[in-house]
């Protein structure tokens, strides 16, 4: 598993985790954000009566209303980047990630309305007749000029679908089972294999009846776990109100700088936190990745730029609103720099070679060169000398960015007493039959899990986490399914989506049991890959989509008079 956390680790270096890609991503929603003079501020009252079918028409062609394709996107990306995506992002980049998460949907907003519009208006009627649409059909039919020639995307699309394909198992499926499991083991200690395989079969029942059935099931869980969340969510943050203007402050006072070193937290520099703090925006909104087009193109329109002002409000209600309540939840309650007692994830853990004093300046400053601007930083090779569960050697062990403390070593859950073979800082473990437990930095779902224990709920606040994050996850899977096999119809014909989804719900099944840090890896690569081309293509459509809200705004005139059109 460390070998292919690594190899996963060097490719998403070049894409995701890159500088340049959170960079390239933020500029786009920025360029269109001036391009169409701040459609998300504009326009957004005027999405609100659209998603509400105030001009909706009965001769509209599609498969789903607003508000269904609304709720279908949204859970889509309402998920785990809310619950275990904002934890990582502070867990990584400290309070400051949690601004470049907002920043990302304030510009995202945009970005989203210009994709889904694209994406309706060039949409099709399948064989079968149900509508298919998302960015790979802009794509296919658009066509734009470029130094006096006519041309369109069409090796694009192929770029873009099966990227997409990937990217339903990294966005949609795996970390989202992988989520819920852990959430379910913390807190009823259920094996995380058998909860895999529940929700596997309730997946597939889910996935075969196809759009209308995912969307009538999103359109009843979205809601329902939105109030199961925020009560939940606020339970914590007035519980802790003395620190909510502290907590505040924390996310814009570390902006420019990055976030110093605060409990077991050792540090973030500022280029780190920019990037964790945009990627997790990425995967917690999706703005820009070219998802949620597949699901709005499905929706009951006569024209697209309207199912382009519903789009707007995706980012605002799954980043700014849900996220910012997550990032507070965290900051608040303290528990995102304390050590908690924990089962140590291999891909997460090094073995150093001696013993590392957080107390000191120069052990401090080793750490934060080696976690955020890859220092040297020696792992241990040799053997690990055991004593019943204690480590006999004079070492330390950096586990989730933070030095271990209290280790116990086990084998069949009981204290171990012998030698393990460790290279270069790894342990030589090819059956996992050693377990490491101790007091570290936690992330993703279970930190969330602890902060909102953090309240007058007390112990009963980590079901609302197992909750919440089983309907927000699960949501997403559902809707996740629906974006792969769209790319499959497009890429082999209809007849492929069936393999598609066993293949999909065996994935789900599989990840239930995987370490957290090697999905979250495979995610960023796969975002990247299915984000690149759709930002190319938006970009290159940019005079199309002006001309195109252009012409919905001279057509909204005259149909309807009495409407005060935004300035």
């Amino acid at each position: 598993m460390q070998e292919i956390h690594e190899i996963l680790k060097l490719i998403d270096g070049f894409i995701g985790g890159a500088q340049w890609f959170a960079y390239f991503l933020l500029l786009t929603g920025i360029f269109f954000t001036l391009y169409l003079k701040f459609p998300q501020i504009r326009y957004f009252k005027h999405a609100v009566k659209v998603v509400k079918g105030k001009f909706d028409k009965s001769s509209d062609v599609g498969d789903t209303s607003h508000f269904q394709a609304l709720a279908t996107a949204l859970s889509g990306t309402v998920g785990t980047g809310n619950i275990a995506g904002v934890a990582l992002a502070v867990y990584l980049g400290g309070p400051a990630a949690l601004f470049w998460m907002l920043a990302t949907a304030a510009v995202g907003m945009t970005t989203k309305f210009v994709e889904v519009t694209l994406s309706h208006k060039y949409r099709e009627k399948s064989k079968d007749g149900t509508i298919a649409g998302g960015p790979m059909y802009y794509m296919k039919n658009a066509r734009f000029q470029w130094f006096g020639l006519n041309l369109n995307l069409k090796w694009m699309a192929v770029i873009f679908a099966v990227a997409t394909i990937f990217s339903s198992f990294g966005t949609g499926s795996l970390p989202q089972i992988n989520s819920i499991s852990n959430s379910v083991l913390a807190t009823f200690g259920l094996t995380r294999w058998i909860t895999g395989l529940i929700l596997a079969i309730l997946l597939a029942l889910v996935i075969i009846g196809g759009i209308k059935r995912i969307a009538r099931v999103t359109a009843r869980l979205v809601p329902t776990m939105a109030a199961i969340y925020f009560i939940g969510a606020l339970s914590v943050i007035f519980f802790n109100y003395e620190h909510i203007v502290p907590s505040v402050v924390s996310i814009f006072s570390d902006i420019f700088t990055g976030t110093a070193a605060t409990g077991g937290f050792l540090g973030s520099a500022l280029v780190f936190a920019f990037n964790k703090g945009v990627g997790r925006g990425l995967f917690s909104n999706e703005a820009g990745q070219g998802s949620a087009p597949i699901a709005h193109a499905a929706a009951k329109a006569h024209e697209p730029v309207s199912e382009g002002m519903v789009a707007i409000l995706e980012p605002f209600i799954d980043t700014i609103i849900i996220c910012s309540l997550t990032g507070l939840v965290l900051l608040s309650s303290g528990v995102w720099n304390q050590k908690h007692y924990n089962e140590f994830q291999k891909a997460d853990m090094l073995i150093l070679n001696r013993v590392y004093d957080e107390s000191k300046d120069e052990d401090l400053h080793q750490l934060y060169e080696y976690l955020n601007n890859d220092g040297p930083l020696d792992g241990f090779s040799g053997l690990l000398e055991v004593d019943q569960g204690k480590i006999v050697n004079g070492l330390s062990i950096l586990h989730a960015r933070s030095i271990a403390e209290e280790v116990v070593v086990t084998k069949k859950n009981e204290p171990f007493t012998g030698d393990i073979q460790v290279k270069n800082g790894s342990l030589i473990d090819p059956g996992g039959v050693y377990k490491l437990h101790g007091r570290s930095l936690v992330h993703s779902a279970p930190l969330t899990t602890i902060a909102f224990t953090k309240s007058f709920l007390g112990d009963y606040g980590k079901y609302i986490v197992s909750i919440g994050l089983l309907l927000f996850a699960f949501s997403t899977a559902i809707s996740w399914s629906y974006y792969g096999d769209r790319a499959m119809t497009f890429l082999f014909g209809a007849r492929s989506v069936i393999y598609y989804r066993i293949v999909y719900v065996f994935g789900f099944f599989i990840a239930s049991f995987v370490d957290t840090t090697i999905i979250w890896t495979f995610s960023g690569i796969t975002i990247a890959l299915m984000t690149l081309p759709n930002l190319v293509g938006i970009l290159l459509l940019r005079k199309d989509m002006k001309s195109t809200v252009k012409k919905y705004w001279n057509d909204f005139r005259e149909e309807y008079p009495n409407e005060k059109i935004p300035s």
